[in-house]
């Protein structure tokens, strides 16, 4: 890992910015000024719709009429996120792209900033940075610099996202280079709720990551509609799906990580064994045994240390002395 101070791109580059949009005609008209709005990048747009019930079609095809630069795809019937990721991915040309939610907004700058440093270090293939949450309103402009770049090369980033058990980036900070998209290929279509960890995972695995601190890169929109509030509760789906992407760390999908991949993926299953271990014992704390069973039924399938073992044990025993209801009744 190595830290380098930031610098302008020495030319102009190209980039797509892919939006996924289904019922979020009201909010595609910014989506489209904040991907457009860059200095040192020709920025394109596609617009994926997928099938949209609100006329987000209508505001996307207009859109493409008032400026060549945005595309569009519609589709003539629902098929959910992944593959309208996908068919969007599927179209660039650029040397670099971002998927960005229509809800959501690339900050000024960010391809530059992006661009910059994928121009001086060809074996990145993916960065991110600092993402701001809004809600209603759109953000005003905000500098935090130009931002210092974090070198991280990619299988040293894979280790450390999956031994914290977190995933860094939640989706419209992410700049990817073309070439490392069409060499891993799109997104996997048997992960809706975790499909983007396991993405950056396999990305990283050949290529090297940038972190980039101090300057805003995207804002993510908090409303009702948020794919991950509405289909993804945070629960024990959300440490369930953590694990079913660090499965690709072992899948013949990167049979080229060998035993790395296998160590790596040990390391994966064992932060998030304690995750569990430490939610089942905060609900059980609160009296919350009902809701503790899951998380400590994840944890005694995949434990392999004694001292994981032994804590699941102990855990299980506080349980039957409770009761289901917390209070030792059953």
């Amino acid at each position: 890992m190595s830290y380098r101070l930031p610098s302008a791109p020495r030319r102009r580059h190209t980039a797509t910015v892919v939006i996924p949009c289904y019922n979020y005609g009201r909010y595609l008209p910014a989506a489209v000024r904040a991907a457009l709005d860059q200095r040192s990048v020709d920025t394109r747009v596609i617009i994926v719709d997928d099938h949209s019930l609100d006329g987000s079609a209508e505001v996307a095809h207009r859109l493409a009429a008032e400026d060549a630069r945005v595309t569009v795809i519609v589709h003539e019937t629902n098929r959910g996120h992944i593959a309208t990721y996908n068919d969007g991915l599927a179209a660039v040309d650029t040397e670099f792209v971002t998927l960005v939610s229509a809800d959501d907004l690339l900050a000024a700058g960010a391809l530059d900033r992006a661009a910059a440093v994928m121009e001086r270090h060809p074996r990145v293939g993916l960065v991110y940075g600092k993402v701001v949450r809004f809600a209603d309103a759109v953000p005003a402009a905000r500098s935090y610099g130009a931002g210092v770049w974090r070198i991280i090369p990619g299988r040293a980033w894979v280790d450390e996202v999956v031994s914290q058990g977190f995933n860094p980036i939640m989706s419209p900070e992410a700049v990817l280079r073309t070439t490392a998209l069409k060499e891993v290929g799109g997104y996997n279509p048997r992960l809706p709720h975790s499909g983007d960890l396991e993405y950056w995972l396999r990305l990283a695995v050949g290529w090297d990551v940038c972190q980039i601190r101090g300057a805003v890169q995207a804002y993510y929109r908090v409303h009702g509609g948020n794919m991950h509030l509405t289909r993804f509760d945070g629960g024990i789906d959300n440490i369930q799906q953590k694990l079913a992407a660090f499965d690709v760390l072992r899948s013949e999908t990167l049979s080229a990580a060998g035993h790395w991949g296998t160590e790596v993926h040990a390391r994966g299953v064992r932060s998030l064994v304690e995750e569990s271990l430490g939610s089942a014992r905060a609900r059980i704390e609160r009296g919350e045994v009902g809701d503790a069973l899951p998380f400590l039924g994840f944890a005694q399938r995949h434990a392999a240390q004694p001292a994981h073992q032994r804590m699941a044990s102990v855990l299980r025993s506080e349980i039957e002395d409770r009761g289901p209801d917390g209070a030792g009744r059953w």
